[in-house]
């Protein structure tokens, strides 16, 4: 479930600066409530499994931080790589440094925040975008219900689960994260470009 980014897995790297301005990147999430946020390499982003991934970030000197993934950094950036938010990599050392080397790993972080389901710009009956927001842990599977049952939605690089037939768009939805577990949400209006909060979360781990 976990594609490449694995849960008490170390990951070595170097972390890079870049201008993140409200916060929204490659993943769609739209402006972030806060900046401690990063952009992770192509490899590593894997067509944006790592989406919503909270990590923890430890430079050479002892100091850390949590950031949020919300944004993919195309080569050069190597495998390992995090392109930190300045505000995020000024918490680990001078910006004027411009590159350090770092460790990092994947957290499943304390959240009072519930995950919500958004549907893509231009969704219908016909064709639908979904995506989740404010999972605590990465999201590995996203399914509608059909008349057949579930059904698995390919995921795009932009972070949203395409039913380019209309299978099941506007009906029950089941998110899958890396640990497997499973949660089912319905009740969510097929209404475009509107974050529709689900009242559920992912357990800590």
């Amino acid at each position: 479930m976990a594609g490449r980014i694995r849960p008490n897995t170390p990951y070595t790297g170097v972390a890079t600066a870049y201008e993140a301005a409200d916060g929204n990147g490659a993943c769609l999430f739209g402006p972030s409530p806060d900046l401690m946020i990063a952009a992770m390499n192509a490899t590593d982003y894997e067509t944006s499994r790592a989406c919503g991934a909270y990590v923890l970030v430890r430079a050479a000197n002892g100091k850390s931080i949590t950031v949020r993934i919300t944004n993919v950094c195309p080569l050069p950036c190597a495998p390992g790589q995090l392109d930190l938010s300045q505000q995020a990599f000024a918490k680990l050392a001078d910006l004027k440094v411009g590159r350090i080397p770092i460790t990092w790993k994947l957290l499943s972080p304390s959240t009072s925040d519930t995950i919500s389901i958004r549907y893509k710009d231009g969704s219908s009956r016909y064709w639908c975008g979904i995506q989740a927001i404010g999972h605590r842990n990465p999201v590995a599977r996203l399914e509608v219900r059909t008349g057949g049952g579930w059904r698995q939605l390919p995921r795009t690089e932009y972070n949203y689960f395409l039913s380019e037939s209309g299978s099941g768009c506007g009906g029950s939805i089941r998110v899958t994260d890396i640990y497997g577990e499973q949660l089912t949400i319905t009740g969510i209006a097929l209404r475009p470009n509107v974050a529709q909060p689900t009242g559920v979360q992912f357990a800590r781990h």
